[in-house]
């Protein structure tokens, strides 16, 4: 897409300017008895224009890029800008040195070129590997999504930044039966077609469906445990809108005010990044370079997250989390990558009486400002030497709390969407099962 002439086309119109252009691509493919089940193709191509007349900010986008569909963009942004509202916070980044920005390995041709019969046949494998033991009665999800993006951004301020990236993401769901059925959903990602261990997440997605057979109800009562990657960083996905520069400026979030002040488990120590974890990209939404924001440092709170509008407003600067959820959505302050750290401590055995929680349901019921949740959970609990399963019963608490109680960290870190953590040991938590 040529750029220049988009500018062009603005500049003569608007105070200062912000094009955003996406092309992306999509190729779904699943598996179902070990057949190809569904395979779906899609393409979004468009841009996105941020105005700025005076202290107004108007936001419009388009799918069309001939002449008349850029004319058309220019005319429907200017018919905004009688209904907005001033605010002196707007801008957009100023050009930066092309070192700022970080070179990051997330674009993988040989992966896109890869033919489709090929990928296709790994999905197969995968099923089969699944399917190996007769418990499992069933398989859903079996999905290779690839997506391939391509951005570029320039604005008024002389900013010009590209980016390219692959994304590839594995997922199976296996039932299994034997006197009940039970079921395991899991998930893998990279940026590299050749990272990903077909076979060896099959095997895993079929054992973790297995070890659920058989499961009993767990008893109310406080416990002492490990949460999981997945269900640590479902939990940390709840403290994350707490981070946020939005949120201090809206006061929602119970951070304010302790900048330095011991909030959590002194073992912790939680980041927000741009350049680790599938979300990783050179740049933010609007062009600002992706950095690394120490947000915890040994359970002492350090820092909120910013774009540059509310990094304005509170008279700081920019740690590049703009973020677009698609190109029709105005850009926003938001997570690109939180995580915690691993340890490189001990993690302790699990004593008789522990738990280990596998997964959370329900986690969008939580109080992202109090931290309050009640969620319902699966895992293992420790009895006469092993792991027996349980499921059906519910964990509530508060996520300051459930992070303030870590008394250990492991190291398998692993990201769920743009949340990563590794095990957690934690103490007290509730649990609602049987009396």
């Amino acid at each position: 897409m040529d750029l220049e002439k988009v500018q062009r086309l603005v500049k003569k119109e608007f105070d200062g300017y912000e094009i955003f252009y996406l092309r992306e691509t999509v190729k779904k493919l699943e598996s179902r008895r070990c057949e190809l089940y569904n395979f779906e193709f899609s393409r979004e191509e468009g841009i996105a224009l941020r105005a700025l007349r005076g202290k107004k900010l108007a936001f419009s986008y388009t799918f069309g890029l001939e002449d008349e569909d850029l004319k058309r963009l220019i005319k429907k942004t200017e018919e905004i800008f009688p209904y907005l509202e001033e605010d002196e916070a707007y801008e957009f980044p100023e050009k930066r040195k092309k070192e700022e920005y970080p070179e990051l390995q997330i674009y993988d041709k040989d992966g896109e070129d890869l033919d489709l019969e090929e990928k296709l046949e790994r999905l197969l494998k995968m099923e089969r590997t699944i399917r190996e033991d007769r418990r499992i009665v069933a398989t859903r999800h079996l999905e290779l999504l690839e997506s391939t993006s391509f951005v570029e951004i320039l604005n008024s301020n002389g900013l010009y930044v590209s980016g390219r990236k692959t994304l590839y993401t594995v997922s199976a769901l296996a039932v299994a039966k034997d006197l009940e059925e039970v079921s395991w959903y899991d998930l893998i990602w990279s940026h590299r077609f050749e990272d990903l261990n077909f076979l060896e997440f099959g095997e895993m997605v079929r054992e973790k469906a297995i070890s659920f057979l058989s499961s009993k109800k767990l008893r109310t009562g406080t416990y002492n445990g490990v949460l999981r990657p997945r269900v640590a960083s479902a939990l940390l996905s709840i403290l994350s809108s707490s981070f946020l520069g939005e949120n201090l400026y809206k006061e929602k979030t119970r951070l304010k005010g302790k900048i330095n002040e011991k909030c959590f488990s002194e073992l912790l120590d939680i980041e927000n990044t741009g350049t680790f974890g599938p979300s990783s990209f050179p740049f933010d939404g609007e062009g600002f370079p992706s950095i690394s924001t120490k947000v915890v440092s040994g359970g002492y709170f350090q820092a909120f997250l910013y774009d540059s509008y509310y990094a304005k407003k509170l008279g700081t600067s920019s740690t590049g989390n703009c973020v677009r959820q698609s190109l029709p959505d105005m850009p926003r302050c938001g997570i690109r990558g939180l995580f915690i750290r691993e340890d490189g401590g001990e993690f302790p055995e699990l004593s008789e009486g522990e738990i280990v929680l596998e997964d959370l349901m329900g986690t969008h019921t939580a109080n992202p400002v109090t931290g309050e949740f009640s969620l319902g959970t699966l895992g293992f609990i420790k009895e006469k030497g092993r792991l027996v399963p349980f499921q059906g019963v519910m964990i509530s608490g508060n996520v300051f709390e459930v992070f303030e109680n870590v008394r250990a960290i492991g190291k398998d870190l692993k990201f769920y969407g743009n949340y990563g953590s590794p095990s957690l040991f934690v103490e007290g938590l509730r649990i609602s099962g049987v009396r």
